[in-house]
């Protein structure tokens, strides 16, 4: 086997299954690749949905599924995984971390295979996510900053333009260009990466996992990458019910915000993740206040000053914690 592709589903079982068949002809043109199907916590008319679907459409050959109860989120799903496959002793050089509310376009999956294979020193790579009508999203990203912090929450031209240099989002690549970091969507991770960083995190459990791996990739040597010819769709939002729309986005759950402060407090120490809390909560109070008297459309998820702030380490103090698994109650 060189590619093992890792998909975690959890409530879009019907979603997954379409991701599956995006995926049978692409397995059918990269040979040695296999699928590796986490059933995380659905339940078991979600195991017998898949059963049927890999027994109807002859996919036998190339996916295994795996059930687990309860949901341990993204980073534990794939983990199950991975943990398991890297204990062979004919371990795949390559993984391809995928999110099951993705559909795989032609060719995706051997543009990044090529590529890794030509580049020895890249250690992630990433596809170029899209809409369903072709439409590219913003995938390649610099590392959080704390001046990207205040700049994504003030949103003042003036001030995005003196802070261009360290916003996170830039001009979509169109030929394979280094990033910071790329989306977990769609990752293709080479094997001596996890075995010299170890796993995802588990204690983030479904966000921020992409970001933290690719920088603790960087810190070992390893160069993360967009390749633009893998094309993939995202129907962003739909495997975690965090939808986005080109209104209102709906609230964000409590373990976005405590992944997002677990991930400053164990990268960057408890000083810059408190100026970083400092720096988005004054600057998106300022927009807040800005969008009222200028009467411009609500488009922020509810709540989101009154979350930011209920879940800085201003109320929650510096303790690097866990993100509690909302599956345990």
């Amino acid at each position: 086997m060189k590619l093992l592709v890792v998909i975690v589903n959890y409530k879009v079982t019907d979603l997954t299954v379409d991701c599956l068949v995006s995926l049978a002809p692409e397995i059918a043109a990269q040979p040695g690749t296999h699928v590796a199907l986490c059933e995380n916590g659905t339940g078991p008319e979600a195991v017998q949905q898949f059963r049927a679907a890999i027994e109807q459409n002859g996919w036998f050959d190339w996916v295994t599924l795996t059930a687990i109860h309860p949901n341990r989120g993204f980073t534990g799903g794939n983990n199950v995984i991975l943990r398991e496959a890297l204990a062979r002793a004919d371990a795949p050089p390559y993984f391809l971390l995928l999110n099951a509310d993705t559909i795989v376009r032609p060719g995706a999956l051997r543009a990044l295979v090529d590529f890794m294979d030509n580049h020895p020193q890249a250690g992630i790579a990433g596809s170029r996510l899209e809409s369903l009508e072709g439409v590219p999203r913003s995938t390649a990203f610099r590392f959080f900053s704390i001046a990207s912090e205040l700049d994504h929450g003030l949103r003042l031209g003036i001030v995005s333009r003196l802070l261009r240099r360290w916003q996170t989002t830039g001009p979509l690549p169109v030929v394979p260009t280094p990033s910071d970091w790329t989306s977990g969507a769609a990752l293709l991770v080479r094997r001596e990466v996890f075995e010299q960083v170890g796993l995802l995190d588990e204690d983030l459990y479904t966000y921020f996992d992409d970001i933290d791996l690719c920088l603790r990739a960087r810190r070992a040597g390893w160069l993360t990458w967009l390749v633009p010819d893998s094309r993939v769709v995202h129907l962003t939002g739909r495997s975690t019910g965090v939808a986005v729309s080109d209104e209102r986005q709906q609230r964000r759950p409590a373990y976005w915000f405590q992944a997002r402060r677990r991930f400053w407090l164990k990268n960057h120490g408890p000083w810059r993740t408190l100026m970083a809390d400092t720096a988005w909560i004054t600057g998106f109070a300022l927009w807040r206040l800005r969008r009222l008297i200028q009467r411009k459309p609500d488009s922020d998820p509810p709540m989101m000053l009154v979350d930011s702030i209920r879940h800085s380490v201003f109320l929650t103090g510096f303790k690097l914690q866990p993100v509690r698994n909302p599956a345990l109650g």
